[in-house]
Formats: C-alpha cells, structure tokens, sequence
C-alpha cells in the first residue's frame, strides 16, 4: 500500500453516498450489470442491491461483472423482489421504479437528497407489475425520438447523475457519510482484501491503519502466510 494509493482510496470513501442505491430485477446481461455498477462507482453509490429470481446459465456471477468496479462496490444479491423493497423502505428509503405507467413522472421531479433507490427492471420486460406495485413511485425519462425507451444501463447513467447533481449541489460529497464504524471497515476492506478473510476467520477485528494507509500493529499479519 503506497501513501498515494491510500490517499485515492480515503478520497473516493468519504464521498460514498450510503443513502443512494440502485436495485435490478433480473438483468441478466453481464454488459449491462457492468455499466450499472460502473456508473454507481462514478456517482458515489456504496452498495448495489441484484435481483436474480430466474436461474439460467447466462446468470452473470458477480466475479463476471464490472471489470474490477465491484471491488468498490457492495453488491447484495437476492432471489425474490419483496425482501428487497421491504428492507429499503424500513430504512426509509424512497424507492422509484424506472417504470411505464399512468402515476409516472419526470425522474428530474425526484429530490435525489432524500434516502433514494432507483429500481431497474429486466432487458426486455422491464419491471414486473409486483416491484411496480410495491414501490414508492414510478419515473420516466422523457423521450422526443421515435424510440419508447433507454437501455437500462444508459437509463440508469442518466438518473444517477442527475441524483448526483443535486447531491453536488447540496454539498454532499463534501464530508464523509458513512458511520465511523462503517467507514473504517471498508477502509481496511479495500486497502487490504487479502487480509480480510484471515481476520473474519480468526475472529478479530481489523487494525487500525496510520496516515499513509500502514497497518499500525501488524503482529497478527506476520503470521498471515
């Protein structure tokens, strides 16, 4: 771990918005997972949530996504669309469904500040009438051309970066928002993801790292070989 590599890794976490989430239903394709997370990567979001309620061979593993952006992301994977929602509105998420519909609005109408989840919807369904039933609301992209839609990784780019402007806008990239706890593991997570497993096995908690990314006692890692 060099000082500059630690440097680049505390700058990106203290932007992680643990407040903006995107959810997919059944998106299968691993091109478009790919541009999904990696665009999440971009905007600051900390964990993405994956629905995949149909098991097929051309399932994407998450080791098959992302190229490499999933090392920053946390991905929560899923077989049924309730538990999901459910959770996220317990947390008081607001959860919008990309979706068709009489009650949709323009996805700009949307105050990205607040507790948001995004939900996506499969390739070449969409989203299903039971996530459509049990969210929170239903957006759009306005569309002037003689297509009726977006590929679901570009709309997604388009309402992300929107929920990034305004979150820019109310200076929300400008201190840490995760919990201190939260913060400092997924500092050592992804300073050091070959010595996570030895300390979850050992069952001890992570060290504490120094200025430059260091690990201050490091008497347990001697015997990490």
């Amino acid at each position: 771990m060099t000082p500059e590599r630690y440097q680049r890794i505390l700058a990106v976490l203290k932007r992680r918005q643990p407040d903006l989430t995107v959810l997919t239903e059944d998106v299968h394709k691993p091109h478009n997972i790919s541009a999904i997370v990696r665009t999440c990567d971009a905007v600051g979001v900390f964990e993405v949530n994956c629905l995949n309620s149909i098991e097929t061979e051309d399932t994407p593993t998450f080791k098959q996504i992302a190229r490499g952006s999933q090392k920053w992301i946390y991905l929560q994977d899923y077989r049924e669309i309730e538990t999901p929602i459910r959770k996220l509105q317990q947390r008081k998420f607001k959860v919008y469904a990309a979706h068709f519909s009489p009650k949709a609005i323009d996805y700009r109408e949307i105050d990205y500040t607040q507790p948001t989840a995004i939900l996506l919807g499969a390739e070449k369904w969409g989203v299903s009438d039971r996530a459509a039933s049990l969210v929170d609301g239903h957006i759009i992209i306005p569309m002037l051309g003689m297509v009726k839609s977006l590929n679901v990784s570009v709309a997604a780019a388009v309402i992300l970066f929107e929920a990034q402007r305004q979150r820019l806008q109310a200076n929300f990239y400008d201190r840490p928002r995760l919990d201190s706890q939260t913060f400092d593991r997924t500092l050592f997570e992804w300073c050091y993801p070959d010595l996570c497993q030895f300390y979850r096995q050992s069952g001890k908690p992570y060290p504490k790292l120094g200025e430059n990314g260091e690990i201050l006692d490091n008497s347990d890692t001697l015997n990490f070989n």
